[in-house]
């Protein structure tokens, strides 16, 4: 997987879970970004806005941010604020660092006292495993792990076939008891890994402070999960390129957002062995890389919807996958197969195909 820096102009393309990139395979959260102005780039894009970006890396990939406005110390003080947040989000998410709240809980099986946020996006990693009838599922951590310690050996992975059965006992969103103030694991060897949903959240949290400094214009890019504050200055929808998975600069579509968010899973990213037929995408139900697509972007009100519904699109068969999106509110949903043939919702307004 290639990380870009991210720019504005004609369009942005789009690449996904660069979440995985600096920590390896699927982790959160690795790298601070210093806080100060002096960081940002400012110069003038009409009359009255000026354009503010700034690029760290975050939660394992490279997280830019632009923002259009008439003030560039607001613009300045709003990214800052933002990057503080995504810093102090991915601290509660990250399952590598042992002294966070989900490592904890995957040491012991048990947390007490457990951050809100945190709980809320267990509960509704819970609420898209029920919609996907249990094809979106963070407990698949048992068999992210063998598939990375495999990959870092000589054996094969394909002659796993009794370990994945082994660990398939483990995979349960349903094994997760959340309380009030605790979560816990039905069965001990039990683990959560959020690689598929925390990302969207903190984006859309940052998306929060950006709104409350007042900032009427701005795009959040998190390694492809994309959300956006309004359009770009007056001057039409923000323009994301879906990334090609063949990296051929030959983008299946472009697509125009305004206040709205979208993410793209693809399977041309991080690869456990040399046939590239185990990627970072895991069906719970087999234990195994669903193979038929290459690439699945959703564009959703929340950058956390689109992220959850994006990789448990590429679970699914191409046609299940549209259907399902089009049985939710204001989802839609472009899926590229590995033959490169394009489905598409009823709704999806690309540019160009």
């Amino acid at each position: 997987m290639s990380e870009k820096s991210y720019r504005i102009g004609e369009y942005e393309p789009i690449t996904r879970r660069g979440f995985l990139r600096l920590s390896g395979v699927l982790g959160l959260g690795l790298a601070a970004c210093p806080i100060g102005a002096s960081l940002a780039e400012a110069s003038k894009f009409d009359r009255q806005l000026y354009k503010v970006s700034k690029s760290c890396p975050e939660m394992g990939t490279l997280v830019s941010m632009t923002v259009l406005n008439d003030s560039k110390d607001q613009a300045y003080e709003a990214i800052d604020l933002s990057f503080e947040e995504i810093a102090r989000l991915s601290k509660l998410m990250s399952r590598y660092d042992s002294g966070t709240p989900v490592s904890q809980l995957n040491r012991d099986g048990f947390l007490k006292d457990v951050p809100p946020e945190l709980s809320f996006v267990v509960r509704k990693s819970m609420g898209y495993h029920e919609i996907s009838n249990g094809l979106f599922d963070i407990t698949v951590k048992p068999l992210v792990d063998m598939y990375k310690q495999l990959s870092q050996s000589s054996q094969n992975i394909s002659v796993q076939e009794e370990k994945i059965r082994h660990l398939l006992e483990l995979v349960d969103a349903g094994g997760i008891i959340v309380r009030e103030d605790s979560i816990a694991f039905r069965k001990h060897g039990m683990g959560i890994t959020l690689d598929g949903i925390a990302k969207g959240y903190i984006v859309d949290k940052a998306i929060g402070v950006m709104r409350r400094k007042g900032i009427q214009h701005a795009l959040i890019n998190a390694g492809g999960d994309i959300r956006t504050v309004g359009d770009k200055g007056g001057k039409g929808p923000w323009r994301i390129a879906i990334e090609d998975p063949l990296k051929k600069h030959k983008y299946p579509d472009i697509i125009g957002i305004t206040n709205s968010s979208i993410a793209t899973s693809g399977n041309y990213e991080v690869f456990f062995d040399d046939q590239k037929i185990l990627h970072h995408i895991v069906n719970p139900k087999t234990g195994l890389s669903p193979l038929i697509n290459a690439s699945v972007s959703v564009q959703a009100s929340t950058a956390m919807e689109a992220d959850a519904l994006s990789t448990t699109l590429f679970t699914l068969d191409p046609a299940a996958g549209i259907h399902l999106i089009q049985s939710l509110p204001h989802c839609e949903a472009l899926v590229v197969t590995r033959n490169n043939v394009k489905l598409k919702s009823t709704g999806w307004q690309g540019m160009r195909i």
